[in-house]
This record gives C-alpha cells, structure tokens and sequence, in this order.
C-alpha cells in the first residue's frame, strides 16, 4: 500500500517499526469477527464459536485459499478417523486430544511433503502458524464429536469452513484495505452495530425458511 494514501496516525505506526500490513490486517480482525457474528445471529449459520472461524479466515488468507481448504480438510478427515481408532482404548480425554492432534500434525506434515514432491512449491513453503490455526482446529472437532456426535460435527465444520471462505474474500478485497488505511476509524462502527446485533430478537433467516409453513398459515 502506498504510504502517501493512508491516515496520519497509520503512517506513525508504519515509522514505528510496525510493518503495514500487520496493521491494517489487525484492523480488520475485529470486521471479520463482525461478519460472522453477523451470519450466525442473522442467517443462522453455525460455526466452532466466532474466535475459530476468525482466525481461520486470516490463515486462509495467509497460505492461500486452496491450499488452507487442502489441510483444513486433512485435519477434518484424519482427526475423524483419528478418534474413531482410539475409541476402543477408552484413554482420558487430554492424552486422547494429544494423541489426535499428533496423528494430525504428521499427516499435515506428510501432506507438505507430498506437495513437495509434486513440485507444489507454495504449499511445501506454507508458513507455520496459519498451519498450527487450522490443525489446532482438531481439538475443537473431536471436542464437538464427543459431545454432540460426529454428525453436528461435520455439520459445523462444514458451515466453519464456508464462513472462512466468506471471510477470505472480505479479508482478500484490496480497496477493503486501502479504505481502512486512510480511514482507520471507520472500524470503531463495528461496536455500534454489534450493539444492536446483540438485540436481535427476530428470527433467522434459516428459520423463516425452516417455518415457512407456520409463517404462511399465521398470514
């Protein structure tokens, strides 16, 4: 980003030391954080919490869209079939997670490898913490499936996972960028409308499509 273009006090951060892009990306956590408030409150999407589909939108952003979806599915599908294998050990639930999320950051790593092999490059080279968000994204599935089932599970990584992708496309829009670097401030009108998203109180759209024929009955 140009540094001519942007707000007086973004530039005092930038001759900080900060570096810019870090400082418009953490500007726009808290507008990702919004986006999904926002579809799970309005459109009824579910996800792992807000904080989970978050972070993962940044190392989407970060590794690149197909290859984060790549090793978001790995650790969906290993970490299943992880648990699944343990089950009939009956182990504790600490050292069970440790166990998962070890069998996951190998295959991960073999994944990597792999891509390497097939002169996958960018995937080979993926940085480690957008890694480490998304395979940390294994607690949270099996945590889900012993408590709800493999089922809802599934069902919320899947929703997990679009979201992200929404967020992605948000995070990825260069006038986004340029906008909150001239006008940084705009992101405080985040709170105002989390304000009165917090008092919502009509129904979701996922609902009005779930009791449409109640609706239509009640007209």
């Amino acid at each position: 980003m140009d540094q001519l273009n942007v707000h007086i006090v973004i530039q005092q951060f930038a001759n900080s030391g900060v570096p810019m892009e870090s400082i418009i990306l953490l500007l726009l956590f808290p507008l990702i954080a919004t986006f999904v408030a926002l579809l799970r409150n309005i459109v009824g999407i579910k996800t792992f919490g807000i904080y989970t589909p978050t972070i993962i939108t940044f190392a989407f952003y970060q590794m690149g869209l197909k290859y984060g979806i790549a090793v978001f599915l790995i650790v969906i599908i290993v970490g299943m079939a992880t648990r699944f294998s343990l089950k009939q050990f009956r182990l504790l639930p600490l050292p069970r997670t440790a166990i998962n999320l070890t069998v996951v950051t190998l295959a991960v790593l073999l994944s990597l490898v792999f891509g390497g092999s097939l002169q996958r490059t960018g995937f080979a080279a993926t940085a480690i913490f957008p890694l480490l968000i998304i395979i940390s994204l294994g607690e949270k599935f099996v945590a889900v499936q012993i408590e709800k089932g493999s089922k809802q599970a599934l069902i919320l990584a899947t929703e997990t996972l679009i979201v992200a992708i929404g967020g992605y496309f948000i995070l990825s829009w260069d006038v986004l960028h340029v906008f909150i670097g001239q006008y940084p401030w705009v992101i405080l009108l985040v709170i105002p409308f989390n304000f009165a998203l917090g008092k919502w109180t009509g129904l979701r759209v996922r609902e009005y499509h779930r009791f449409r024929d109640v609706i239509k009955k009640i007209q």
